[in-house]
Formats: C-alpha cells, sequence, structure tokens
C-alpha cells in the first residue's frame, strides 16, 4: 500500500509525486488519461510574479495589497523551478527550457504609467522587485518595441518554461527516485476509513494514508466524493503561436492597455496569449474563437510592430483553472486527515512547483522550506 495516492497527472500532481519520492515516500499517482494532457500543457508556458494589469485594474489597489502575498508564494516558485531545473539536468534528465530574462509590462502612455507606478508599489512591498523605465530606459533594454510607448515595469524574476516537456520531465524524474505513475486510471470512488482512503478506480481498489486532489479542473468533482465543497471553476481561453524566426523577444511583455502575454520560445517561435476567451463547440470542448485572436494580434502587433510579416501557424483553445479570489488552495482539508487539495488558479503553471513543495511538506509534518506564509493557502 503506497503512503500516499495522488489524483491527477499535471504539473501539480506530477512535481508533488517527486518531491515525495525524493524524500523517500511510498507514492502513487493516478492519472485517468495521459500525462500534461490539460491545462498543464496547453498553457503558454509564462513565469509570473506581477500583479496582472488587468486584474490591478478592474479589482483596484485594495483588492490587490490583500492579494499580494500570493505573489511571494509564485516568486518562491520561480526559485524551484530553477533548483529542479538543476536538479534534473545535472541527473541527465530533461531540460525544461526554464529562463528568466524578466518580465516587461510597457505602457501605451504618461496615464498608465502613473496607476503603474502605484502597481509597482504594491508588489515592492510584497518583495517582488520591480524597476520603473522611462522612455529612454525602455528603448535601450528593449529596443524590438514600438516607439509610441511611454515607459514600463521591468520584473527580473519573471520568464518561461517549456509546458509540453515540463510535468513529463518531474513525472521520470519521480519514477527514477521509486514512484508509482498509472495512466488511463480514473478514480470512480473515494471513502475515508480507519486507516486512510480507500478508491476505487478503473484498474481495481486502492488505499493509501494520504491522498493528494491534483486534479486540475476535475478537482472539485473529487472532493465532492468526500462532501467537500470547493468554490473553483475553469474557462476556456486560447494561445497562438508563430513560426520560427530569428531572437527578437527577449522578455516576457505584457501591456497595459491590452490583454497580452508575449515571449519567444527557445525554438524562435513566438508565443501570443493573455486570457483571450475561447468557445465551446457542441460537446463541451474548448475551440479558438477567430475574434478573439484578431484582437490578440492587434494588441500583439501594438507593443512589437516587426511582427507584422510573421505567420501565425496555430492557435488553440484549453480550460484555465480559476478561483474568485485568485488565491491558490493548497493543504489539508479540515475535519478530513490526510486529504490534501493541491488548487493553483489563474497562474498554475507558475505556482506548480511551489504548492507541490507545500503538499509534500505537510504530509511528513514539516515545514515548507520557502520562505513565504503558506498557511493563508490551506483550504
Amino acid at each position: 500500500m503506497p503512503d500516499v495516492i495522488i489524483i491527477g497527472g499535471g504539473l501539480s500532481g506530477c512535481a508533488t509525486a517527486y518531491f515525495l519520492a525524493a524524500d523517500g515516500v511510498n507514492v502513487t499517482l493516478l492519472e485517468q488519461g495521459d500525462l500534461n494532457t490539460l491545462a498543464s500543457g496547453s498553457n503558454a508556458g509564462s513565469l509570473h510574479a506581477q500583479i496582472p494589469a488587468d486584474v490591478f485594474n478592474e479589482y483596484g489597489e485594495d483588492w490587490c495589497r490583500a492579494f499580494a502575498p500570493t505573489l511571494r508564494l509564485y516568486a518562491r516558485s520561480i526559485d524551484l523551478w530553477h533548483d529542479c531545473a538543476r536538479t534534473f539536468r545535472a541527473d541527465g534528465g530533461t531540460d525544461m527550457e526554464v529562463a528568466t530574462t524578466g518580465g516587461l509590462l510597457v505602457a501605451a502612455d504618461a496615464a498608465d504609467m502613473r496607476w503603474m507606478e502605484r502597481k509597482a508599489d504594491i508588489e515592492r512591498a510584497a518583495g517582488i522587485p520591480i524597476d520603473l523605465l522611462d522612455r529612454t530606459a525602455l528603448r535601450d533594454m528593449a529596443p524590438y518595441l514600438s516607439h509610441t510607448l511611454e515607459g514600463g515595469a521591468f520584473c527580473p524574476l519573471e520568464g518561461k518554461a517549456n509546458p509540453l516537456i515540463a510535468a513529463p520531465a518531474f513525472a521520470r524524474q519521480a519514477e527514477k527516485l521509486g514512484a508509482k505513475i498509472r495512466r488511463r486510471t480514473a478514480v470512480l470512488s473515494l471513502e475515508q476509513n480507519a486507516g486512510g482512503y480507500v478508491l476505487e478506480t478503473t484498474h481495481g481498489r486502492m488505499t493509501a494514508c494520504h491522498v493528494v486532489n491534483a486534479a486540475g479542473d476535475r478537482c472539485r468533482d473529487v472532493a465532492a466524493m468526500l462532501d467537500v465543497p470547493l468554490d473553483i471553476f475553469s474557462m476556456p481561453i486560447q494561445v497562438s503561436v508563430s513560426e520560427p524566426v530569428a531572437p527578437l523577444i527577449r522578455h516576457l511583455l505584457y501591456y497595459s492597455r491590452k490583454a497580452l502575454t508575449m515571449k519567444q520560445s527557445a525554438a524562435g517561435t513566438i508565443l501570443i496569449g493573455g486570457g483571450w476567451p475561447a468557445r465551446l463547440d457542441a460537446m463541451g470542448r474548448p475551440v479558438a474563437d477567430p475574434a478573439s485572436l484578431a484582437r490578440n494580434l492587434a494588441a500583439a502587433l501594438e507593443v512589437v510592430p516587426g511582427l507584422a510579416p510573421v505567420n501565425i501557424v496555430r492557435t488553440w483553445a484549453a480550460h484555465v483553472n480559476g478561483t474568485r479570489d485568485w488565491r491558490p488552495i493548497i493543504g489539508e482539508v479540515p475535519g478530513l486527515h490526510g486529504f490534501h487539495i493541491c488548487y493553483v488558479p489563474w497562474m498554475g503553471f507558475t505556482g506548480g512547483p511551489a504548492a507541490a513543495r507545500i503538499i509534500a511538506s505537510r504530509i511528513q509534518g514539516r515545514e515548507p522550506p520557502l520562505d513565504c506564509d503558506t498557511n493563508i493557502f490551506a483550504p
């Protein structure tokens, strides 16, 4: 019998399996399909540490001050991305293409720079380094940007990793360390008993002392098996990728005026997103919305006009997981000893390693080795 069963083979689940196996814990991961096939493998691979510009403007400064401690979690998670990338490479594992060349929020005009300064004050108070750039400094740092832009806010912590290979890389390292991963094994029911938990799966009954619910957009369904309500949801968004081009965009880009994230991959492709809504087809599957694509690409050209001759080769849609207050849910459920939630909304790719490290440490009765308050994310 494993000590721990993890439900969900996305980034958070695979990273939790890795950290537990590295600590010598007997762990099994169950994935109903294949690894990394949903949000963890379908996002654009951004590593975020700033408050999103649209969130700042929609929710206001007081809300952002209350949210700011979450930024410390994301900053520590980016540290873990680097730590794990070094460990994997040293062990002959996969290069996850982790690179933090900085995130750059660019301002359309002087009015946008003024609210960006207020946002930067909140982020700095949370320990996030932010440098404000005037026109000249912005041109010096990123000459590829439109010359009409007023300035920018630069966060050196931010960057990217490759979402197509990250979760499988954690899974491979976990298996090297003794973790068991069972693909195409769906959990049909989950019950608590005197010794822990009993799971009925498509491949028979399993028991464990601890269960980690890292099921992403199915996290609510798994929690409901134990009558635990979770106020979480998912929504369809889309991302586009260009043909490979010569090195151009060094930073993770955002725009003050419109939803936008943009960066260049190690292969030379340009990834363009920002949370633009996709549609659901007749079967409830996310599909790209041409109207969102047109607006997204228009925003990209406002920021980097030099992309005009570059071809888009693919646009895809996927669900992003959310909570209404944007806070992760990480920890043991009160009254259900041994049942843990590992759910990071909106910026789950960034926060997945830190959430996994918190869960792995708590299961072993240890404080997580992260320089931030992790108790605020308890269910």
